[in-house]
This record gives structure tokens, C-alpha cells and sequence, in this order.
């Protein structure tokens, strides 16, 4: 049996393996070519900074503290790679001086640049800082609370934050920027009782924009920011007022009213269940020789018991009017929701301003006047008034013998034409609006038997 040796053919096993090898590449990088990889806003971390902060200084980056980094490698491997793995770092010892540039370099977490992947490169390339004097401000904070929601029938009190103040240093032309500082607490609700609610410091410059506090550092530590809020219960209580002095010879004082009558103030429950009433002292009105209303604007916040105050924005201030009648003469205020309708025509409908009142004057015996009761004897009668529109209607009141209704007193409505709506809607709903705009239905049907019945 003949022997081959391995040399036989040399030069054509030689040309095997390179043609081999050679496909082996072809194959390798059709199926697993070379590729780049873009990763964007990649935070670059700064070493040996200490050659800056040994001097006293502090540096801040200009234009962005990101760059993007592409990386070439394999496709294969690029699919492993995420911006996560990508790690920037400028050195500061390779700063140049003059420029204050910082060239980034760009390496991939556990992998081996020229091994793993082919290059790794920053853009731009560069970082530029600007070394200054280290510089410092303490502020004292005050407390936002406007991300804070209360539970209905409370209000927030007093604020305070702990702590008080905060020292923030950075570079020089940075902390003079700042202006103050504000505890702002960002969620919250439902808050029923005085809470401990953390706080975000913010930063404000004299403009009121807030300022990056990027490149700042503040002594607050991990506890951060406490803002303590103090909770008020509201209560809605009633306005006395008395007056002094005595009106002209044949006028009397019959009372006083104010707008509003009642004011809603907040305090502590222990406060608040000893108030029922806010009571101004008869100095504020004086009605000496008054001949006829008195009226006055009283703030009453200086009469607030300690431990009440008004709710936010409400200023205090009370329009006060006492009342002053010729003797023999009594005024009544009475609503136009009360006045009964009578003859409405059956195509029209009848509106008014809400809560709308007409002035009522009568004269007589005191005694009588004192007692006098109108409210089912106003009325109005609409039957000249039969094409819509808004009309000032006569007042008609039915008094006792004895007592003299002045004439001249006059409601201000408005007729329309009945809708669709308003003709074919029954039941509760139709009455209820009814009775609110026009007196009950029952009026409108039987105006003659009610005439009878007066």
C-alpha cells in the first residue's frame, strides 16, 4: 500500500486553507457585519476633580453635561449593548486651560474596547467648563402649599418648615442668581387634621423663575425638606351689630341689616365651639339725628375673638345699613319668589332676577305695624299683560283696617312665550318650576278664586 505524505501537494493545501479561511470571513461578515450604534443624552461623569476643588474653586459645565456615543462593533454584539452600558467620563487633568475644554471618552460596561466592540467615540468630543470661586447663600424658606388639597369645611393655618434655613454653595455667578427658597410640598389631600408633609426645595431668581439647581449643593442631607401644616375648621356664624345715638323727633330705629348677615371664619374646634356669633360694639354706628337709613362699611376683623381669623382673600369688610322709619311707617323687604301671579296668560311664562325683592311701605298704628304680616297678601295682576317682555308690574297688598298699603311699589318680570318643553313637561319637575317662577299652579288655575278667598 503506498504512503502519502503530507507534503505531497504542498502548495494546493496551502491554497485550501487560505481559500477556506477567506470564505470563513466572507461568511462571518455577511452574516454578522460591522455596525454603528447611536446612544443618545448620555450623562458624562467628571474625574479627579480635586485638581479644581483644592484650590478653593468649583467648575460648572457650559452647553449640556450629555453627549452621544456612537459604538461600532458587531451586530451581534451591538444587540446586547443598551444606554445603560454606556459609560462617559471626562478627566479634568486632561483639560485644556486655555480653552477649558474636557475631552469625554466613551467605554462600554463589561467589554473590551478593540475585543468586543471596535471603537467607541463621544459627540461632541468634548465638554467645556468655566472654573470660578466657590460661593455660598443662606436662606431662610418659606412654604408652598398649593399641591396640598383639604378635606371640605377645613382650611390650612399656619405653616412652618423644618428646617428653617438652607446653605447652598456652587459657583459664584450661580449663587447670585438666587433669589429665595421655597418648601413646596407637591401632593397631598384630604388633609383633616395639622400634618408633617415632605417638601421639594425649589429655587426662585429674582424674576420668579425657577432656577436648575444642576452644579448646586445645599446641607439639606437625606432628611430633605418637612413642612408642618397647621388645619383650621371653618364655621359660618351670625353678624350682630348694635348702634347708638337716637334718631330725629318722629323717626325710630327698627333694625339693622348687613350684607352678608353671616361670615364664615376658620379656628380650632376648641375655638369655634365657644363662638356662635361676631358681635360689634354700638361706637361703629352712630344714628343721632338720623332721619333716614344709615349705612356704613365695617371691617370686622379687628372684632374676631383670639384664635379666629377669616377665611384666604376674604377682606372683613361688612356693608352695614340701620334702618330708619317715620313713626307710623314700617318698610318690608319681600321677595319676588313670593309675590302670587294671577291672570297669566296661558301661552306665556313668567321669570325674575333671583333672589329679587320689592320695597313694601305702610302706614298706620305702630302696634299694628309691628305685628303686620304680608306674606300671602302680595300679589300681581297680569292680565293687561299679554305680549312677552319685561315689564314693571303694580304690587297689590291686602292689608287689615287700620293699616294703609303706600302705593307705588313694582316688580320687575319678564314674560316669554311658552317652549315645547315648558308645554309638554309635567309631574314634580314642571310644578317646581313653576312655583319658583310664577307662585304654585294652583294660583295661576284659580286667580278669581283666590281673589274670592282674600
Amino acid at each position: 500500500m503506498t504512503k502519502h505524505k503530507l507534503t505531497k501537494n504542498l502548495g494546493l493545501k496551502v491554497m485550501a486553507f487560505i481559500f477556506s479561511a477567506l470564505l470563513w470571513l466572507i461568511v462571518v461578515n455577511v452574516d454578522d457585519p460591522v455596525k454603528q450604534k447611536t446612544f443618545s443624552d448620555i450623562s458624562v461623569s467628571f474625574v479627579n476633580e480635586d485638581v479644581i476643588t483644592q484650590q478653593g474653586n468649583v467648575y460648572q459645565v457650559l452647553d449640556g453635561s450629555t453627549v452621544t456615543a456612537v459604538v461600532s462593533a458587531r451586530r451581534s454584539v451591538l444587540q446586547e449593548i443598551s444606554s445603560e452600558d454606556i459609560i462617559a467620563t471626562a478627566d479634568i487633568k486632561e483639560m485644556d486651560t486655555d480653552t477649558g475644554l474636557v475631552p469625554v471618552k466613551i467605554s462600554v460596561a463589561n467589554m473590551t474596547a478593540g475585543e468586543d466592540y471596535q471603537t467607541a467615540e463621544a459627540v461632541p468630543n468634548n465638554l467645556r467648563i468655566r472654573v470660578e470661586k466657590s460661593g455660598k447663600k443662606v436662606l431662610s424658606l418659606t412654604a408652598s402649599t398649593d399641591g396640598v388639597t383639604m378635606r371640605d369645611g377645613y382650611v390650612i393655618g399656619s405653616t412652618t418648615v423644618s428646617p428653617e434655613r438652607v446653605t447652598i454653595t456652587g459657583a459664584e455667578s450661580r449663587i447670585e442668581e438666587i433669589d429665595r427658597a421655597v418648601a413646596y410640598v407637591h401632593s397631598a389631600s384630604g388633609i383633616s387634621e395639622d400634618s408633617d408633609l415632605a417638601a421639594d426645595l425649589i429655587l426662585y431668581d429674582k424674576d420668579n423663575n425657577i432656577l436648575d439647581q444642576n452644579q448646586l449643593s445645599n446641607n439639606l442631607g437625606e432628611k430633605g425638606l418637612t413642612v408642618h401644616i397647621e388645619v383650621l375648621e371653618s364655621k359660618s356664624v351670625a353678624l350682630n351689630f348694635e348702634v347708638s345715638g337716637t334718631p330725629a323727633e318722629g323717626y325710630q330705629y327698627v333694625g339693622v341689616t348687613s350684607e352678608p348677615e353671616s361670615i364664615e371664619v376658620y379656628g380650632s374646634e376648641e375655638v369655634l365651639d365657644q363662638i356662635d356669633s361676631i358681635d360689634i360694639p354700638d361706637s361703629v354706628i352712630n344714628i343721632e339725628g338720623a332721619s333716614a337709613n344709615v349705612e356704613a362699611s365695617v371691617d370686622i376683623t379687628s372684632y374676631l375673638p383670639e384664635g379666629v381669623s377669616l377665611g384666604e382673600g376674604t377682606t372683613g369688610t361688612v356693608v352695614v345699613t340701620a334702618l330708619i322709619e317715620e313713626e307710623g311707617m314700617r318698610t318690608i323687604n319681600f321677595l319676588v319668589s313670593s309675590v302670587r301671579i294671577n291672570n297669566l296668560s296661558e301661552n306665556l311664562q313668567v321669570s325674575y332676577e333671583p333672589d329679587a325683592e320689592v320695597s313694601l311701605q305702610f302706614r298706620g298704628d305702630q302696634k299694628q305695624l309691628d305685628i303686620l304680616d304680608v306674606r300671602n297678601a302680595v300679589s300681581v295682576d297680569l292680565r293687561s299683560y299679554t305680549e312677552p317682555g319685561t315689564y314693571q308690574v303694580p304690587v297689590n297688598v291686602i292689608v287689615p283696617d287700620g293699616i294703609t298699603f303706600v302705593e307705588g311699589a313694582a316688580v320687575t318680570l319678564t314674560l316669554s312665550e311658552k317652549t315645547d318643553s315648558s308645554e309638554t313637561d309635567s309631574g314634580t319637575d314642571s310644578r317646581q318650576d313653576t312655583d319658583s317662577q310664577s307662585g304654585s299652579a294652583e294660583q295661576q288655575e284659580n286667580p278669581d278664586q283666590q281673589e274670592e278667598e282674600e
